[in-house]
């Protein structure tokens, strides 16, 4: 057994205390995996909505079955809810098959209320600034709201579908597995700091309905999320705060359509 000088602790890492649970090269391979997962499963989605409720005048190959369901509310907002369901069952296999704790490894524990209050705070900051921002320049990030809001048979189906749905399968991807599996190939704080960026990165750049200026925007939005996973030690608050932002930029839309 081993003696430490009293007052003394041995000197302790995330990396020195257990061994990660994916190497370096099967990071590399979950990016790329999760990304192409994340378009698979969108697209899944559309085809399997779109077979269901196209006309079979709109559905007759899988070209027509995309070109006029990724426009319609309804099939794009059932889309959404399957690729919950494709990837949430991906990333729990995945995290089994590797031997690992999946609400451990997922951060999925509760969070303190002064910590969920400042950080909501933090985010309403960064949404006032966005807002005058974007109003100042000129763009309008949610126009492409317009042909699904036109075409969805609710308007519930489309706000449940893109303000909860959506948040809680992007975070259990990117502030999720992603995010575990690249901050536990450095020590702390290190791990968490690349972990954050590359991530963030990452989800920006997926959002292809955006122009420079939103990516940008999506950019700063994702370190926000990252922060609060840190600041929490939960994953529970990113989805939370996530679900809020689409809150209000959706009930911003309906207000000025509406």
């Amino acid at each position: 057994m081993q003696n430490h000088p009293p007052n003394l602790k041995p000197l302790s890492t995330p990396r020195a205390n257990r061994v990660p649970l994916f190497s370096r090269f099967e990071v590399f391979a979950l990016i790329i995996g999760t990304v192409i997962a994340f378009f698979m499963s969108q697209l899944i989605g559309v085809y399997v909505a779109g077979k269901w409720l196209l006309p079979a005048t709109k559905s007759s190959n899988v070209g027509d079955i995309f070109f006029f369901g990724s426009s319609n509310g309804t099939i794009v907002s059932l889309s959404i809810m399957i690729s919950l369901a494709l990837l949430s069952v991906l990333t729990v296999s995945i995290i089994r098959i590797k031997k690992g704790r999946v609400r451990q490894y997922l951060a999925l524990r509760p969070f303190s209320l002064a910590t969920g209050l400042g950080m909501f705070g933090l985010l309403l900051l960064f949404m006032i600034g966005s807002q005058l921002l974007t109003y100042w320049l000129g763009k309008s990030p949610s126009v492409f709201v317009n042909p699904l809001y036109a075409s969805v048979s609710s308007v519930w189906l489309l706000v449940a579908a893109m303000v909860v749905v959506a948040p809680i399968y992007e975070e259990l991807v990117f502030r999720g597995i992603l995010w575990s599996a690249i901050a536990e190939q450095f020590s702390a704080p290190r791990g968490a700091i690349v972990a954050s960026f590359l991530t963030s990165v990452i989800f920006a750049v997926i959002h292809l309905q955006y122009g420079l200026y939103e990516i940008s925007t999506i950019v700063v939005l994702a370190l926000i999320f990252c922060y609060a996973r840190i600041k929490s030690g939960s994953l529970l608050l990113p989805i939370l705060l996530h679900i809020i932002n689409n809150g209000i930029a959706m009930w911003q839309y309906l207000a000025q359509v509406g």
